[in-house]
């Protein structure tokens, strides 16, 4: 559920969580170092991380690319704005028809999208939108303070009016991480008291680290909000060696580990936003988009479930098989 972050005068997000190198093989697909071959659109794929979202992500425009007809170019940008107008810069090269880009920080979006703009190559998101959509091609948008909101809701439930203290394993700052951590902390009760807020840069085991410093601090944590599921299973493993294993943690994403933990307690709610649909409804609505195709939305929003023991069941496919 990569997880965006932090506010400026043209992009804004109106929502991902929370965020692969990979190449694209089979029919349809290329990586990002030969020329195209087949398929009757050419789309760029600009990646934001390699974690296990982004990786499904991946593999969801792959194969609706090739569902679709389409030659996929991927380049990954691992966290760093830079990397990624490098990227979409390489991808304007190859005279893709459309750039599909998830991006590593919304502020980074302005320079992405001039860019394209003034090489005549339309772009389309993922997991965010901006405030102006004008020069973009559409969005396959998540709601990410909606979603850090629904973890907060369960927390506020589950504590039933008492007073609790609450740590935040956020993401990487500026990215996905900034709006659901946002989300989650303005729909806290006031009963709520969050002690403590680290960035665990959707590495597992920075945020063991964050998570063992913050047990040892607050020895007495209710729940703990993580910005993904990655980090949530090695701050559940800080937790437990300290012996607070009745720190109750919420997360984002939605994965098969994620629906497995909440089903053996070792989490106890999760967003779901599944990366496939949003992989699959891009390349789809790009596609339609480019073609003029009507009914085709703009703007699609991905659907949220928030999950825990008492619905496990509803949890969305997260990851294509």
């Amino acid at each position: 559920m990569m997880p965006i972050a932090r506010s400026s005068r043209r992009a804004a997000a109106v929502s991902l969580a929370g965020v692969a190198a990979l190449v694209l093989s089979g029919c349809g697909s290329q990586d990002d170092s030969g020329g195209a071959s087949g398929g009757s659109v050419s789309l760029g794929f600009v990646n934001g991380s390699n974690t296990h979202f982004h990786t499904c992500l991946q593999k969801a425009v792959e194969q609706e690319a090739k569902a679709q007809d389409a030659t996929v170019y991927s380049a990954n940008s691992k966290q760093d704005a830079g990397t990624e107008l490098s990227n979409i810069e390489d991808m304007i090269a190859r005279n893709v028809d459309a750039l599909i880009v998830q991006t590593v920080n919304v502020d980074a979006l302005e320079g992405d999208i001039a860019k394209a703009k003034a090489a005549g190559v339309p772009i389309y998101l993922t997991s965010v939108a901006t405030s102006d959509m004008a020069d973009v091609l559409g969005a396959a948008v998540v709601d990410l303070k909606k979603v850090g909101g629904l973890d907060a809701g369960w927390i506020e439930k589950d504590a039933a009016g008492k007073d609790v203290k609450v740590g935040i394993v956020a993401g990487a700052p500026g990215a996905a991480s900034d709006l659901l951590v946002g989300g989650f902390q303005d729909a806290l009760p006031a009963t709520a008291k969050v002690v403590a807020n680290q960035p665990g840069m959707f590495n597992p085991a920075k945020a063991q680290d964050v998570a063992e410093n913050m047990i040892q601090a607050n020895p007495d944590l209710d729940y703990a909000f993580v910005a993904n599921e990655e980090m949530a299973f090695a701050v559940r493993k800080a937790f437990d060696a300290a012996g607070a294993e009745d720190v109750k943690i919420v997360s984002v994403n939605g994965t098969e580990e994620g629906i497995a933990a909440i089903e053996d307690g070792r989490l106890s709610a999760t967003v779901a936003n599944s990366a496939m649909t949003i992989g699959r409804t891009a390349v789809k609505n790009a596609v339609g988009l480019l073609a003029g195709k009507e009914g085709v939305d703009k703007i699609s929003n991905i659907p949220l479930v928030l999950v825990s023991k008492d619905n496990v069941t509803e949890a969305p496919q997260y990851c294509p098989a």
